[in-house]
């Protein structure tokens, strides 16, 4: 029996579908493809990435023992970093000869290769420096990502008039120029909430990959094909990283991935307006962060006393004596399941 098509507001969509689902392989294919090659060179030229025994507390460098002990078998093996921007080289290939939208696909594109840059820096200095913990300055690297935020508030307040957001269930919020403050914040927000996570073999990865395909699907369904095609896209590329990402990692995306994947996701969030939906397809990123946060304040106040045995919490649950796979697949399926939560309250909230 022949396949009816779906018809949705007088659109057929079932070639919409395989357009979404073939370009997605296809940059699957690819990053697999630019995988080896980068592989090659990373190995080649030594773009070893320094594992820290420090961590940064409340702008101060304290010891991370905890941290040191569980990944000491990464410190005697050398492991390059960069490979994000086999991601973002992939999705950026894809998008600039097949989706390419103004109104749609150049935004998000423009963050992920602006941060993806940014990154790529902090990256490059981190694998030259010489001892402990290095990489770009702080201060100079949030100076930066303030910077991408306010041009992207900027140009969605004042070039494009988004001055609302939906609260699911209710309707839109008119909330004037505060929008810029809020996009700045969900900017900032996610770009470190994914860097944070990405910690443990696979975990960012297939995190990234679940909530870049929930966006596609959510883009898809509100008739943003474009932008639905790029999430899948993304979700492709991911899925080729974390194919070689997971434990024992080969290499990892370092901050040319995290930190641009997680500000391109907020603003996927935002052009969807699903900021509030964004907590629940994100929920992993929002505990690492929060763990952080909570573990930064009981020991500013109670004295050096801490909540969790090491900060973000998937260290915590190593700690406890989880082996890093199972932590990482368990948190893969915490993702998938509020990940399909937040495409139906998306979706079915539009009202």
């Amino acid at each position: 029996m022949a396949i009816q098509s779906i018809v949705i507001n007088e659109v057929v969509i079932t070639p919409l579908l395989t357009k979404l689902f073939a370009y997605s392989a296809f940059t699957f294919i690819l990053a697999m493809i630019l995988t080896p090659l980068f592989t090659y060179f990373a190995y080649k030229y030594q773009w070893w990435k320094k594992i820290r025994d420090t961590a940064w507390i409340g702008g101060e460098k304290e010891k991370a023992p905890v941290y040191h002990k569980l990944h000491a078998a990464k410190h005697r093996r050398n492991i390059p970093t960069m490979a994000g921007a086999v991601i973002w080289g992939s999705v950026a290939i894809m998008t600039l000869l097949f989706n390419l939208d103004r109104a749609q696909t150049w935004l998000p594109l423009f963050t992920l290769l602006s941060v993806g840059l940014l990154g790529l820096a902090d990256d490059y200095i981190n694998i030259r420096s010489t001892g402990g913990l290095a990489g770009m300055r702080s201060k100079i690297k949030m100076t930066w990502l303030l910077l991408f935020a306010s041009i992207g508030a900027w140009w969605f307040y004042g070039k494009l008039g988004w001055n609302i957001i939906h609260i699911p269930a209710w309707g839109d919020l008119t909330i004037g120029w505060l929008y810029i403050p809020l996009f700045i914040f969900i900017f900032v927000a996610t770009a470190n909430a994914v860097n944070i996570t990405d910690g443990l073999d696979g975990l960012a990865g297939g995190l990234l990959s679940i909530a870049f395909g929930a966006y596609a699907f959510v883009s898809f369904f509100q008739g943003n094909y474009g932008l639905a095609i790029f999430c899948g896209c993304v979700a492709g590329a991911t899925l080729a990283y974390t194919w070689f990402n997971i434990f024992p990692a080969r290499f990892f995306m370092g901050d040319t991935g995290a930190v641009a994947l997680g500000a391109t996701l907020g603003v996927v969030a935002l052009l969807t307006n699903t900021v509030l939906v964004l907590p629940l397809i994100g929920v992993v990123f929002v505990a690492e962060t929060l763990s952080v946060i909570l573990q930064l304040i009981s020991k500013k106040l109670r004295h050096g006393k801490k909540i969790f045995l090491s900060a973000p919490i998937h260290h915590h649950f190593e700690a406890k004596g989880w082996p890093e796979s199972k932590v990482t697949m368990r948190f893969w399926v915490i993702g998938a399941i509020f990940a399909v939560t937040g495409i139906a309250v998306a979706l079915i909230g539009r009202g």
